[in-house]
């Protein structure tokens, strides 16, 4: 009788969901302080909860600092995770990062940012030129007669924002826009930064028809942003000044909502972190992944400002 209960036991521990193996996928962001990455983090939290046998790690630099980055992956390498998912400040740093956790067995993906040129195995995120080149088509049909214009970006490192600066360019290509003299502008990702270098750049150049941050920043400091485009309202709503500006957070479609802004292109960084999960997984099952996944764009306008508010 003992036997058999023994045995019985054994079949149970053996079914249970709990000895099912359980994976630990790390999301890296750029920098915490940025509210797009939250959205990621969530993205990630919500599909491991899904699958059920992963667990999602979130941790990256606070402020846009790709030394730091890079040694927070050569943390994690050390520790022995089982997947990376990694938005990559500076592609120099981090393809040396991502040969490091390849050579410990680790596989790693990139999302929002990538490093094409490294052992990563997919990216996950947004065609960044298509980006760009949709932010230069939004500008050009509100304003067709032209002018000057200037961009802001983030990390000068950073190939998705240079692919961006690069769409804007071409999408304005022949077309009677020009841009001015030190655009663009780096922020490094930092709002308040972002928002002193739209003030600079109006100062420099009075007569400055548009601003294109090709990164949400200056919106992600909304009082700032706001502060600055009240100075220029009447202008704004006059179509004399214009502000075409990545990303669609909640914060952004208030302020296009309310006038502070004309047009706004999205990203999806809720999907981006929905799908890091899924392909980690698929790579430690064995299964074959695309190594591109691109997530979509969402333009925004007055006109459809309050269904994606909804």
């Amino acid at each position: 009788m003992r036997k058999v209960l023994l045995a019985g036991m054994a079949f149970a521990m053996m079914a249970t969901p709990a000895l099912a193996q359980t994976y630990k996928f790390v999301i890296v962001p750029k920098a915490m302080n940025n509210p797009f990455f939250d959205f990621a983090r969530d993205g990630c939290q919500k599909r491991a909860k899904e699958l059920g046998n992963i667990e999602c790690i979130y941790k990256g630099p606070v402020e846009h600092e790709p030394a730091t980055q890079a040694q927070i992956i050569q943390d994690f390498v050390t520790q022995k995770v089982d997947g990376l998912a990694i938005s990559v400040a500076d592609v120099a740093a981090m393809t040396k990062s991502i040969e490091a956790a390849a050579a410990a067995g680790i596989p790693v993906i990139t999302f929002d940012a990538d490093a094409p040129g490294s052992k990563r195995i997919a990216y996950i995120g947004t065609n960044n030129k298509e980006f760009g080149v949709s932010l230069g088509k939004q500008l050009l049909q509100l304003r067709p007669e032209g002018g000057k214009y200037a961009m802001i970006s983030g990390g000068p490192g950073a190939r998705n924002l240079a692919e961006r600066v690069d769409g804007v360019r071409e999408a304005l290509k022949g077309s009677k826009w020009v841009e001015v003299g030190g655009s663009p502008t780096f922020c490094n990702d930092d709002p308040a930064l972002a928002v002193q270098q739209m003030t600079d750049l109006r100062t420099a150049t009075p007569d400055l028809a548009a601003i294109v941050p090709i990164g949400g920043w200056p919106m992600f400091a909304p009082e700032g942003f706001k502060a600055f485009a009240s100075k220029y309202k009447k202008d704004i709503d006059a179509g004399k000044f214009t502000l075409v500006v990545a990303d669609t957070l909640k914060m952004q479609l208030e302020l296009l909502r309310d006038g502070y802004a004309n047009a706004l292109t999205g990203q999806r960084p809720f999907e981006m972190g929905e799908k890091s999960m899924d392909v980690l997984l698929a790579i430690k099952k064995g299964e074959k992944v695309p190594e591109i996944v691109y997530t979509g764009l969402d333009l925004v306008t007055k006109d459809n400002v309050a269904q994606m508010l909804k």
